[in-house]
């Protein structure tokens, strides 16, 4: 596979979920993964393709898929008979349900199911047709209503029948194995400290390596250099703030660690293909955190 990019989404410690609710003519934002479950309803896709894993199939008149943390997804092209595709992406926490809550015998079907997503799963016709009137109506649900109805959206699609796995196991064996402590620690400290002017020699120093070997490692785990790896988890944060602030885009820029409004402009542009301004606008009215 090519590079695979690392997503920061916008979700913070402090949300349950969010959902975004979006109209578009096509996909264009790389192959990614990103550490919480996402949902994904799509319809008016003909033509599309879905990449999940080692995966790669193009989409029915609907589709929906439930992809777990860490898993490589994006789907690719846009649509040639000018309908418009309709979009509709839940993502929640991996520790959103805790594992004794989870044991519960109630739970054990969601359970199940939190673990195929691991190879991501693909939900049947007649469960995308029960299920999308309350896909519609969950960003228009707020507070404890919205996380029951979460919950139960979950368990229905946990005992619907002929869900189907997406990615082989051994390619979930290989790119869990290739992972390791050492990446996560990075990453972590990048994640704590993406608002301040930390470099590679600073990174180095805490992973106990020379500047050369880490750049070689990171790109190697990653497929992405340092500064594209600490750019990512900025614009991560960027991209929060444009969604669920008022804030300026210069003040935006400095709060993320973007020492120069024109060098964040061109990384923001050339990671979402469009500019700030034009992100906050496209995200107006479709987006609901709980």
């Amino acid at each position: 596979m090519s590079t695979v990019y690392h997503e920061i989404t916008p979700l913070t410690e402090n949300d349950c979920f969010v959902v975004f609710d979006r109209e578009k003519t096509g996909f264009d934002f790389p192959v990614h993964y990103h550490e919480e479950y996402e949902l994904n309803f799509i319809e008016n896709a003909p033509g599309i393709k879905r990449v999940v894993g080692d995966s790669i199939e193009p989409l029915e008149e609907a589709e929906l898929v439930l992809l777990g943390p860490n898993l490589p997804h994006g789907w690719i092209g846009k649509n040639t008979d000018g309908r418009i595709i309709h979009e509709i992406t839940i993502q929640f926490h991996k520790d959103l349900f805790d594992e004794k809550f989870l044991r519960r015998n109630q739970l054990s079907f969601v359970k199940s199911l939190l673990e195929y997503a691991s190879r991501g799963v693909k939900f049947t016709p007649e469960a995308i047709l029960n299920i999308r009137p309350r896909l519609l109506n969950l960003s228009k649900k707020n507070g404890f209503d919205s996380v029951l109805e979460l919950i139960s959206i979950l368990h229905y699609l946990s005992i619907s029948k002929d869900m189907r796995m997406l990615a082989s196991s051994s390619f979930i064996q290989d790119h869990v194995t290739s992972g390791n402590r050492r990446i996560e620690m990075a990453f972590q400290y990048m994640r704590n400290h993406y608002d301040k002017g930390i470099n590679l020699e600073d990174l180095a120093r805490q992973m106990s390596m020379t500047e050369a070997s880490f750049s070689r490692f990171i790109k190697k785990r990653t497929g992405l250099t340092f500064i594209e790896s600490l750019n990512n988890i900025r614009l991560g944060h960027a991209s929060r703030l444009l969604i669920d602030t008022t804030m300026n885009i210069a003040e935006i820029s400095f709060k993320c660690g973007f020492n120069n409004l024109s060098y964040f402009n061109r990384v923001f542009k050339k990671k979402y293909s469009c500019t700030p301004r034009q992100f906050r606008d496209n995200y107006t009215g479709t987006r609901t955190f709980v």
